[in-house]
């Protein structure tokens, strides 16, 4: 399902490309491993000429994150080998693959205000990762981020093998904290060139601990779905228990009566086969609302 296109709340950045750049952007304060608090970048807002694209005089300016309510604004970083769709899937996300600008290169940012679950929810997307090959930005990346999206394309085995290598480097970065992580097999509407199967993914997000979804960015299959997993996967771990089970008991109440028994027989014919138990636990990595 396509994301709808007439959002106001939606803007495309442009990060700058040198390591002294960015490190001018930051506040004078000594610190320097901050990306997140204050960026340079060009900003694009929507304007009636250019409905389809979001874009309209662009201005150089600093831009402060810090200004807007931080609860309720995610960061969100794409990792990914080179030519698995990053750039694409962000360009979904902003609403800007039409927009006639040149951002097929990385060093973009995209935020944009979604309603998830009746509730409203920002995200800052990153697409910096192949920005330059400084190993200062590839850490930035690495300790940025409230989420990540591990792409890998499922035309190509190599770019899974990089996606599974990423997961452990992130793994290194953040060993302390619980990231919500999403391995996303993207280009699914190429099916006779596919090298990767949806069990393959589906087995690597069991053995890594994450969520998995494939997509396809040029139908712009399961995108909408990502971003709101995302979303959920962030808000499972931040928000209280008690904020949590109440969306989990309304997402409840609109399921089928069929999908809830479904639900029910599975986690007890789980309980009682170890190889049943894997293969539950292989299904619940599809499903973005919960942990």
């Amino acid at each position: 399902m396509p994301f709808p296109m007439n959002v106001p709340n939606l803007h495309r950045r442009s990060m700058p490309v040198d390591d002294r750049d960015l490190c001018a952007t930051m506040p004078q304060t000594g610190q320097t491993d901050d990306l997140s608090n204050l960026l340079r970048c060009t900003s694009y807002s929507p304007s009636e000429q250019h409905r389809g694209s979001y874009a309209s005089d662009s201005s150089d300016s600093v831009i402060s994150t810090g200004s807007e309510t931080e609860s309720q604004i995610y960061k969100v970083v794409l990792l990914g080998e080179h030519g698995v769709g990053k750039s694409s899937l962000a360009r979904v996300f902003g609403g800007v693959e039409d927009a006639g600008h040149d951002c097929d290169e990385a060093g973009n940012t995209y935020d944009r205000s979604m309603v998830v679950d009746d509730e409203d929810a920002s995200i800052v997307l990153y697409d910096i990762w192949e920005q330059d090959n400084s190993q200062w930005l590839k850490d930035q990346c690495m300790r940025m981020g409230d989420a990540y999206i591990i792409v890998y394309s499922v035309t190509d085995k190599a770019s899974f093998e990089k996606a599974s290598e990423l997961r452990i480097q992130l793994r290194r970065a953040r060993q302390s904290e619980n990231i919500p992580i999403i391995l996303v097999g993207n280009k699914s509407d190429l099916v006779r060139s596919r090298e990767v199967s949806v069990d393959e993914g589906s087995a690597c997000a069991v053995v890594f601990d994450c969520k998995f979804i494939e997509t396809s960015a040029s139908l712009h299959h399961n995108v909408q779905d990502l971003f709101e997993g995302i979303v959920r996967q962030i808000r499972l771990r931040k928000d209280s228990k008690e904020e949590n089970a109440r969306r989990m008991a309304n997402c409840r109440r609109r399921e089928s009566i069929g999908k809830k028994a479904k639900r029910f027989l599975g986690r007890m014919v789980a309980r009682k086969n170890k190889k049943m138990a894997f293969r539950q636990k292989s299904k619940s990595c599809h499903d973005l609302t919960v942990l």
